[in-house]
């Protein structure tokens, strides 16, 4: 049996006396340690003897045993976690550590196959504190939760964690109120496995939206939810978003939620991206992934402003997306029967996407029986009434311009024919006006010669 100053180490004495007897912490004290510190010591000493029924270290900033914690006794921690083959989850949170302290934490953590949850909220950690957390963050071939709230990394610390997340199976992470504004993505360096990116309370605009973008674009994009709360978005920003979504396949949550620039211009961007009512080709081309999208004001009271007529079509739209998870082509028909096809909400969403034609100019007479008999059926004899009464007048409208335009042609034509045959008689005027002048000119030089002969016939006789 180990043992430490005659102590026993084992049945009897409490898993914690090892750390305890490192911290110079005797029994004599231990009436006076609250539960969850008399927990973390005997947590750390599991993991130090690698015991398989603890998976889990939670620590916080105000417990004095951590406080107390010299350089020594964090690479220490680290190399025990390195070693241990059980530890799921590991929470040090609230002070427990600084930039200083997890340079040398994470000195002797480099590596691990078993941590999937790591928490490290409330650090004061920096840029610094980020750069030593790479190499660990790099090797964890089992770490899928990453959780960093509330520390001072800014852009450069997150961003330079972005580009460590390449290779790692970090499907989670977290990095609310950091202090982050721009971020710099790229195709190349961008996360394979992430899914949820939460960006809370933040200072990211629109610079920074592009920069998101690049994570959204492209048919090897995998994340899920992104949350950007309480930040600095505003239209901009949302038209850089949006446009990157078109074509996503990947994204379910987006939560704009309390970054009060975004207008209600920007809120009928997202509702255009979900359900464009332009067209029907339009309708069929909007996003069908997005499940849940928030973007909610406060006004400086902190009261909720909101337009709820575009809020409510959104949350219609969305709601089809959910019924038809994985089968775009019925979210696409079903929202087309759902608006385009439907006199009352085609109104309302034409209203506030600012378009004024009707769906029937875009429909193909042909096909007007089909989408009539659709009509019928999903919203009943008054709105096939109404589509029937709308059809025609545009059928009409569509036959007589026909024959204007047809008619309008028919007199061109004649025109044209009257001005080719104009043309014809000035070309052969013209012809006849250059034919008469050749032939004055021919005159005039047969005369020219004829008088010149006439001079040297004379000299010659007068020479004799």
């Amino acid at each position: 049996m180990e043992m430490i100053d005659n102590h026993p180490v084992g049945e009897g004495m409490g898993r914690g006396i090892v750390w305890r007897h490192f911290f110079g912490v005797g029994d004599d004290s231990e009436e006076d340690m609250s539960a969850n510190e008399d927990d973390w010591l005997a947590d750390l000493q599991s993991i130090k003897d690698n015991d398989p029924d603890v998976d889990e270290l939670v620590g916080k900033g105000h417990y004095n045993c951590i406080e107390h914690m010299t350089d020594e006794d964090w690479e220490q921690l680290g190399r025990d976690i390195s070693n241990n083959t059980h530890l799921t989850s590991l929470y040090l949170n609230e002070g427990a550590l600084n930039d200083r302290k997890i340079s040398f934490f994470f000195r002797g953590l480099t590596r691990s196959g078993t941590i999937k949850y790591m928490h490290l909220v409330e650090n004061e950690l920096s840029v610094a504190g980020v750069q030593s957390i790479v190499p660990f963050v790099q090797n964890a071939s089992n770490l899928t939760n990453l959780e960093l709230d509330d520390n001072n990394i800014q852009s450069e610390g997150f961003n330079a964690l972005m580009r460590a997340l390449r290779d790692s199976p970090i499907e989670t992470l977290s990095c609310d109120r950091c202090g982050i504004d721009t971020i710099e993505i790229d195709f190349v360096s961008s996360p394979k496995s992430l899914k949820s990116l939460h960006l809370g309370d933040n200072c990211i605009n629109a610079d920074g939206c592009r920069g998101l973008a690049k994570l959204l674009q492209g048919g090897d994009s995998t994340l899920k939810y992104l949350h950007l709360d309480d930040n600095k978005i505003d239209d901009e920003g949302v038209e850089i978003l949006v446009d990157a979504l078109q074509n996503n396949t990947s994204l379910e949550t987006l939560n704009l939620r309390k970054n009060n620039d975004i207008s209600r211009q920007g809120q009928i961007m997202l509702l255009k991206l979900c359900c464009d009512i332009s067209s029907i080709k339009a309708t069929l081309q909007s996003n069908h992934t997005l499940k849940n999208i928030r973007s909610i004001s406060e006004n400086s009271d902190g009261f909720i402003q909101t337009d709820d007529g575009v809020m409510k079509e959104i949350d219609v739209a969305t709601l089809i997306n959910i019924s038809y998870k994985n089968n775009p082509e019925g979210a696409s028909r079903k929202k087309v029967i759902e608006t385009q096809l439907h006199s009352g909400t085609r109104a309302a969403l034409c209203h506030l996407q600012d378009v004024n034609h009707s769906v029937y100019s875009e429909i193909d007479p042909l096909h007007l029986p089909e989408v009539l008999s659709l009509i019928g059926q999903h919203h009943g004899h008054e709105e096939l009434f109404v589509a029937l009464s709308s059809s025609i007048m545009t059928l009409f409208s569509t036959v007589n311009r026909k024959k204007c335009i047809q008619q309008q042609m028919e007199y061109h034509a004649a025109k044209a024919a009257e001005h080719r045959a104009q043309l014809e008689e000035l070309g052969t005027e013209l012809e006849a006006i250059e034919a008469a002048e050749g032939n004055a000119g021919n005159d005039e030089v047969e005369h020219r010669s004829n008088k010149r002969r006439r001079k040297w016939w004379w000299g010659l006789w007068g020479g004799v």
